[in-house]
């Protein structure tokens, strides 16, 4: 089996951009957000994360691997997002 370089390096591009998005909001919905608002706002993020995944798709011009790279992208957010779930709902129950 061989390494394709130019495709991996395709799927890191548009899925790092995704994965930093859902870090950042994450970091800042607890930063900023009221604590009886965490889940909420992680609903926007993930939206978000969806839109931004369609958007960098239809900017490459590659059909291939098209499913693989949405899957990355929106799986590594939906994993990133439930640990930030995990997280700051364990802050919000502490804080009641």
């Amino acid at each position: 089996m061989t390494l394709n370089q130019p495709a991996t390096r395709l799927a890191l591009t548009s899925v790092v951009p995704v994965w930093s998005l859902a870090v950042v909001g994450s970091v800042l919905i607890g930063l900023i957000a009221p604590r009886s608002q965490y889940l909420d706002w992680l609903a926007l993020v993930l939206a978000a994360d969806v839109l931004l995944t369609f958007c960098i798709q239809l900017a490459i011009v590659q059909k291939e691997g098209l499913v693989d790279r949405m899957m990355a992208c929106l799986g590594g957010s939906v994993l990133i997002l439930g640990i930030a779930t995990l997280v700051l709902g364990t802050l919000q129950l502490r804080a009641a």
